[in-house]
């Protein structure tokens, strides 16, 4: 007979069910946001840019710290006190979904074209945004899709810690950024719009991989620190 963790009955699974969802048309909605909306040409008019920045910098920073502060082991065990433990990372997938839809859909435009790459550059520029999107693919491949939605827990099948080491991590030891780096700065068209989402997003996570370094080597000691050894960069070969 299939078991499940403590206060996990229908409710709390369809709940992590439903969490998975929304954290997949939360991805859906950033990719149409940012390949459509934020690529529109501009329709004439005029955008108090400083204004714009401003509020694109506070609804980034608002997600930031969402998924900063709940990453924090002391968040954790306060959420715990709310909601079933099994439940904890479906509640902070919940958040965090409805957090960047709603970043994505209030990110303010600015109607500026700063370049856009004829043919055959912009073939190129194309194949730098797929391999941004391979690279992001290939790399969240190391961690089970389900246990990153919280439903694995609810379903009480969660497998002990493991540190593993494979294809684009020999590259640099945060590869999944760095294909958003290329996804992001790789459009072919470059609006406003589109440059103020990839500078900010990708500051924020350049700013966050130390801290999130800090918490991989309180989990896997050593066996970390010999790969932040063997592989220099962290998120971009050569610069970073």
């Amino acid at each position: 007979m299939r078991t499940h963790p403590a206060g996990c009955g229908p409710v709390a699974r369809a709940t992590a069910w439903l969490g998975g969802a929304v954290f997949i048309l939360s991805l859906a909605f950033f990719g149409w946001s940012y390949g459509v909306r934020f690529g529109r040409m501009p329709s004439g008019g005029s955008a108090d840019t400083a204004a714009a920045l401003g509020v694109n910098a506070i609804l980034f920073t608002v997600f930031a710290l969402h998924h900063s502060v709940m990453a924090r082991s002391g968040a954790k065990a306060w959420l715990t006190r709310v909601v079933p433990p099994a439940l904890e990372r479906s509640v902070y997938v919940w958040i965090a979904s409805l957090i960047f839809g709603a970043t994505c859909a209030l990110w303010r435009d600015i109607p500026v074209v700063l370049y856009d790459v004829p043919w055959p550059a912009k073939g190129a520029c194309l194949t730098l945004q797929g391999w941004g999107v391979w690279l992001t693919l290939r790399s969240a491949g190391v961690i089970d899709p389900l246990e990153l939605a919280g439903i694995r827990q609810v379903l009480g099948r969660v497998r002990p810690p493991s540190f593993k080491v494979f294809g684009p991590y020999h590259l640099v030891r945060h590869p999944i950024y760095f294909g958003w780096a290329l996804m992001t700065f790789g459009a072919p068209l470059m609006t406003g719009t589109r440059l103020s989402f990839a500078v900010i997003s990708t500051a924020y996570l350049m700013i966050a991989i130390p801290f999130e370094e800090r918490s991989l080597i309180e989990v896997f000691g050593d066996e970390y620190r010999a790969y932040q050894a063997r592989v220099r960069w962290r998120m971009v070969p050569g610069v970073y």
